[in-house]
């Protein structure tokens, strides 16, 4: 059975479908032959579509929210890819829900650096929330989520081992 996966290109209405084979084919339009792609530098590629060429530049990918922005041509194209699974669970309405985590704790044993949030602080996924030294290097310890601190219990100085908590959220 052929996988498929569906393109928005610039937030449009109508999806793009997109199949392959087999794991490892390229993929393609149904009933074309896939064009042909060859990477011609960091982030350059030749693309050769139903007898026309392409040249194509990714000028920025983002893997967490399956975006890309492309240039083909004088045009930029931004694209939303979705898999099979990821729509199946959008049109259930399954999503993936807001995980609420409640703290975090050190992954490693090491010294607390820096701590750059305070009890009452609102913070945004990805937020840095402090700075820990493990094994001579600085190691910048982010929110895993949109979060309200309600506690920091680690303490700039001192040394924390793996598994200890360091922050906690409400």
């Amino acid at each position: 059975m052929a996988k498929q996966l569906y393109a928005k290109v610039n937030g449009s209405e109508q999806d793009i479908v997109l199949e392959r084979a087999t794991p490892h084919s390229p993929w393609s339009l149904p009933g074309e032959s896939p064009a042909d792609l060859v990477r011609t530098g960091p982030g350059q590629y030749s693309v050769v579509r139903n007898g026309r060429s392409y040249r194509v530049l990714v000028l920025k990918e983002d893997r967490e929210n399956n975006t890309a922005r492309l240039r083909i041509g004088g045009a930029t194209y931004t694209v939303h890819l979705q898999d099979e699974q990821s729509r199946l669970m959008k049109t259930l309405g399954l999503e993936k829900a807001a995980v609420k985590v409640r703290e975090i704790k050190a992954p490693m044993p090491g010294l607390v650096l820096n701590i750059l949030v305070k009890p009452g602080d609102a913070v945004k996924k990805n937020d840095p929330i402090l700075v820990l030294e493990a094994m001579k290097m600085e190691n910048v310890i982010k929110a895993p989520g949109d979060a309200v601190v309600s506690a920091v219990p680690a303490e700039k100085g001192k040394a924390v081992e793996k598994g200890q908590l360091l922050v906690s959220f409400v």
